[in-house]
């Protein structure tokens, strides 16, 4: 397709996304103004009569800011990290392609999306999405994949371009790893689902691709081959945000290290938001954002600089990092009112049995034989206050609980959990199905649950 056609779309979405900014801040600014309105009259003027200099903060209006931001910030913000992941590893060289002044083969659509990257439908123009039906767009350019990031239309992955239209780098939004799309348009393609865990996201193999990886390999003492073996050895819907802590990237007997990918929604009211419980939604975004995506802002937390349980991170004062300007703190607030705010999707009506779920519900409860409900406690789905247990009173191993700083794991909250099946359940996936998840309490805790009960659970499980 013609680099004239691409700049026909291209206006095409800037005209639509100005018309629909221009109509979505008029209907905003029409609501403020009844809501702030209604306020006042409500309130009347504050105790020393000045309403002017002291008139009410409406709540509504102020949450409806910050869901704003806040989603603006999950989507679009990369902390400035673009000067990490273009500056230092170039990725945007290996994203263009030699034939687009990059390095090697490059990445066309339809490599990115076996990768598990995803493209987001409303920054698609309607003729793109005309043209791609027709089969008119080649999927298989790198070209082409350069041109949906002229678009923004590339989910949690954002180019920076010179006024000649080029790539000149590429940063990275939290939507990469904690947001998915429904495939409404074809797969890989279709309308922003926030929130979700990316399952199907070969971090890893994304961040390989880079043409270099020196940064890490300075970080972590290897050279670079070794590096990239790490990378690749993740798989789809993993991370291992403790690399860079410990330097341990496989486990005592020999598989990768990474974690699974968690979702970032239902999380309102839950205390613990990691598996190995780091601490609150705001701490883990200042920790990802500032040490995982390589943002410019602060991060501190000084039990990072215990060299025995961290080396890495000690060795490189990742307790205490100041950036002047700080790009992230300022974003906090905002960000975890709207990921507070995202609820746990329901399950899709005839996705499970809904009398055997009732059955199950029963097992489930406090009281009931399967007593599931003393940890995951309706309807958070997780303890009230500290959630976090030892590896001896789950029935695993101690590993990943011994990378993080409490040496336990968090009890997972459970709404939603239909979502994020795809790789196993718990932090590493080890069990494969729900029901070898009960199978393993049934036994460790010596349950005595029987075929049904067990099946009935797992309806029960599948409703939340």
């Amino acid at each position: 397709m013609s680099s004239k056609k691409w700049q026909e779309y291209n206006l095409e979405s800037t005209k639509k996304r100005q018309i629909r900014s221009g109509e979505q801040m008029t209907n905003t600014k029409r609501i403020w103004t009844v809501l702030i309105a209604a306020t006042i009259v409500v309130a009347g003027p504050t105790q020393g009569g000045n309403s002017k200099s002291h008139r009410p903060v409406n709540p509504f209006v102020n949450a409806v800011r910050m869901v704003r931001e806040g989603k603006d910030t999950f989507r679009h913000d990369t902390f400035g990290n673009e000067d990490f992941w273009g500056g230092r590893l170039r990725l945007h060289e290996a994203i263009a392609g030699e034939a687009n002044g990059g390095v090697g083969p490059g990445v066309s659509p339809a490599t990115a999306l076996a990768v598990g990257l995803k493209v987001d439908k409303s920054a698609l123009p309607r003729s793109l999405r005309r043209s791609i039906k027709k089969g008119r767009v080649d999927l298989n350019d790198p070209a082409t994949t350069i041109a949906l990031l002229s678009l923004d239309a590339v989910i949690g992955v954002r180019g920076q371009f010179d006024q000649a239209g080029t790539l000149q780098s590429v940063g990275i939004t939290c939507a990469l790893c904690h947001s998915t799309v429904d495939d409404s348009f074809a797969p890989g393609i279709g309308n922003r689902l926030d929130g979700w865990a990316a399952r199907d996201l070969n971090v890893g193999a994304i961040i390989a691709l880079s043409p270099s990886v020196e940064p890490f390999a300075g970080l972590l003492g290897v050279d670079e081959e070794t590096v990239r073996t790490v990378l690749n050895s993740w798989g789809p819907g993993k991370f291992d945000a403790a690399l860079f802590l410990d330097g341990q990237a496989f486990t005592p007997d020999g598989n990768s290290a990474a974690t699974l990918i968690p979702p970032a929604f239902g999380l309102a009211g839950i205390n613990l938001h990691t598996w190995s419980g780091w601490g609150s939604v705001t701490h883990w975004n200042a920790f990802v954002a500032v040490l995982e995506m390589q943002g410019k802002g602060t991060f501190y937390d000084p039990r990072l600089n215990d060299a025995s349980k961290f080396p890495v991170a000690a060795a490189n004062g990742f307790g205490n990092v100041r950036n002047d300007p700080d790009l992230v703190t300022p974003k906090l607030a905002a960000l975890q009112f709207y990921q507070l705010s995202i609820p746990a999707p329901k399950a899709r009506r005839g996705s499970f049995n809904r009398y055997a779920a009732k059955r199950g519900q029963k097992l489930f409860a406090a009281d009931g034989q399967a007593a599931c409900g003393t940890c995951h406690v309706p309807p958070l789905f997780t303890e009230p206050g500290w959630n976090m247990h030892t590896p001896e009173e789950i029935g695993i191993d101690g590993f990943q609980a011994q990378r993080g700083p409490e040496n336990a794991y968090r009890t997972a909250p459970l709404k939603g959990l239909w979502t994020h099946g795809t790789g196993g359940y718990y932090h590493d996936g080890r069990f494969g199905t729900l029901l070898d998840v009960i199978e393993h309490y049934n036994d460790h805790q010596n349950l005595g649950l029987n075929t049904q009960q067990k099946n009935d659970l797992v309806e029960y499980l599948k409703s939340l």
